[in-house]
């Protein structure tokens, strides 16, 4: 029976939030094995994504809020039981699409345990803390859903999809670390949010997103698809109009930089990105 910290702490709700990748890379798979799509669904948002939160959250022991989870629970030994567990079947069902899946699989948990053990504990180190999160839980992902769910399972991926999904991870990354900064600092974690500052951190995703629609305009440009650009630029409108509104709050008073509209800017560009892609997966 699994306690109510250790299924509050998996955090499988926050998988929602890192679902765009999925949606987007398999709008750009050719021909889609549909049973190995469903499978690598399964294994990254109730296997792969919640044993990093679990772990994560075993090894920082958090008081305060954290990304979908306003009053943490503390963990317990099971927290980090069944992270080794669902670690385990993302693996195992990692080898149902092929040996090159489940390496990506293997190095996703390898950089996710090196992000939080405290032995290493890359996310001390503000850079290369934004990179591990955002290569692999954008760009490797990326390649993952793209590769896994094909039928031809080429490994010859486009770059501007991989790096574009790489940057729309990273801009909106430092925003889930803008409330966190005192509870960061005081576990000895200097977070790229920290480092940038409130104001800076709203320019730097700015910039990040501003970059990631440049390639992807190129993409779909290069492609003669410049209807489905269209229509990922529209649906991402809401989530442009909540950070400008937001950003306004924050640069008068840093203290708008709270949990609450945090929760909200990921909400509304999880809700928003889900639906682009599920809209280019349709146009298909």
């Amino acid at each position: 029976m699994l306690s109510a910290s250790t299924l509050q702490l998996l955090r499988v709700k926050f998988s929602f939030f890192l679902m765009p990748v999925y949606w987007f890379a398999l709008s750009q798979t050719g021909k889609i094995n549909v049973l190995h799509a469903a499978i690598i669904f399964i294994i990254l948002h109730f296997f792969l994504y919640p044993a990093s939160n679990g772990y994560n959250s075993f090894m920082d022991r958090d008081t305060k809020s954290i990304g979908a989870v306003k009053d943490p629970m503390q963990p317990t030994r099971q927290l980090f039981y069944v992270s080794l567990l669902l670690d385990t079947a993302a693996v195992l069902g990692g080898l149902l699409i092929s040996i090159y899946f489940t390496i990506c699989i293997v190095l996703f948990i390898a950089a996710s345990r090196a992000y939080s053990c405290r032995g290493i504990r890359l996310k001390k180190y503000p850079a290369i803390s934004w990179l591990t999160a955002i290569l692999f839980q954008g760009g490797l992902v990326y390649f993952m859903v793209w590769y896994g769910s094909s039928t031809t399972q080429d490994l010859k991926v486009s770059w501007p999809p991989v790096a574009a999904s790489t940057l729309l991870t990273g801009c909106f990354y430092p925003l889930t670390q803008v409330f966190q900064h005192e509870q960061d600092a005081a576990d000895g974690v200097c977070s790229l949010s920290k480092r940038l500052g409130y104001r800076g951190t709203f320019i730097f995703s700015a910039g990040a997103y501003i970059l990631s629609m440049v390639i992807l305009g190129y993409y779909f440009t290069a492609g003669l698809e410049l209807d489905r650009f269209l229509v990922l630029t529209g649906c991402m409108f809401p989530v442009m109009v909540y950070f400008i509104w937001w950003f306004g709050k924050v640069y008068k008073n840093t203290s708008a930089a709270d949990y609450k509209n945090s929760l909200r800017m990921n909400i509304i560009m999880a809700v928003c990105m889900n639906t682009a892609f599920i809209v280019l997966l349709m146009l298909k």
